[in-house]
């Protein structure tokens, strides 16, 4: 007798960009680098939930799956959909580094949502699933690029809720990742910043904001560089990670269209069309000249978000 077939479902997660630049906690970019979960049905009464990471930053992941934040998410969202979580067996592959600034806290909680559905025999509730990752991270703006995938602007609703509207970006512009060799937490980095910032501050972000959004919708390039420049939040940063400042004040050179702490940070993204190895190579100078060593990745946008494919035992 042929023993019956586990059933598995797998969620591919792109890692994002927050903010960029102005648009702080509004403005997510999809990338292509993943996560990739796995989870596995256990079918023998008394199975445990077990989990396996390789990939970046494994090492430090918790080994008990209840520690694991996709398990932590899936069960999550099975608490508020009122439905009871099989035992699985977890196995992720992460190409995201840790605390880096690139949305792997928003990948590993859209993966475990997502797989909280699947497993339950759902179909993925987008408004609920950006409800609940947005309740895990604390913000929206990584959950819904990690969602949707492209350029998203994320709101929050009276409700308390979170909405997102996805926008086509255009194939042209491409992103060059610089990580610096350190960890930078959410909570930490959100510290540093002040309870109240100047009103002109806040105006001279709205229309910076808008005016991305406007750029990218009329190509116009040329204000991209204008449109990314904050008063709100990556002043106050800069002190946290070695060579930032210097970076944010690099001039302009051929290909560049704009540079930005990548959400909490420490990594740094520039948007360019031409002249990738030299920008690249000119931002980790600066976090070499400040004893930090540094990662350079060229990534393009991922277009798509959250992807499910399942698995099921075929029938007799």
């Amino acid at each position: 007798m042929t023993a019956p077939r586990q059933r598995s479902i797998e969620a591919r997660v792109p890692a994002s960009t927050a903010n960029l630049g102005a648009g702080f906690d509004c403005l997510g970019l999809a990338l292509e680098m993943y996560l990739t979960a796995r989870a596995t049905v256990q079918i023998r009464p008394g199975s445990r939930t077990l989990a396996r990471t390789r990939g970046v930053g494994s090492a430090s992941l918790p080994k008990l799956p209840e520690e694991n934040l996709i398990f932590r998410a899936m069960r999550y969202a099975a608490e508020k959909e009122g439905f009871q979580l099989p035992a699985v067996r977890l196995a992720v592959k992460n190409e995201i580094p840790m605390a880096g600034g690139l949305g792997s806290s928003a990948a590993a909680a859209i993966a475990g949502i997502a797989l909280a559905y699947a497993t339950a025999g759902r179909p993925l509730s987008q408004e609920n699933a950006l409800r609940y990752a947005s309740e895990i991270e604390g913000h929206a703006d990584n959950a819904g690029a990690a969602l949707h995938g492209g350029l998203v602007v994320t709101y929050a609703q009276p409700d308390g809720g979170g909405g997102a509207l996805r926008l086509a970006w255009p194939k042209m512009i491409r992103v060059i990742a610089v990580t610096p060799a350190m960890e930078l937490p959410t909570k930490k980095s959100r510290a540093v910043l002040p309870a109240q910032v100047p009103r002109e501050d806040a105006v001279r972000n709205l229309q910076r904001s808008a005016l991305f959004i406007a750029a990218i919708e009329t190509r116009r390039y040329d204000l991209i560089w204008d449109a990314m420049q904050d008063r709100l939040h990556q002043s106050y940063r800069q002190k946290l990670v070695p060579g930032l400042a210097e970076v944010l004040a690099m001039r302009q050179i051929p290909g560049l269209l704009g540079l930005a702490l990548s959400g909490a940070g420490p990594s740094v993204v520039a948007l360019a069309t031409a002249g990738f190895d030299e920008i690249g190579k000119a931002i980790a100078a600066r976090f070499e000249h400040a004893g930090v060593a540094s990662t350079i990745r060229f990534l393009e946008v991922a277009q798509d978000g959250v992807s499910i494919l399942e698995n099921r035992p075929r029938g007799k």
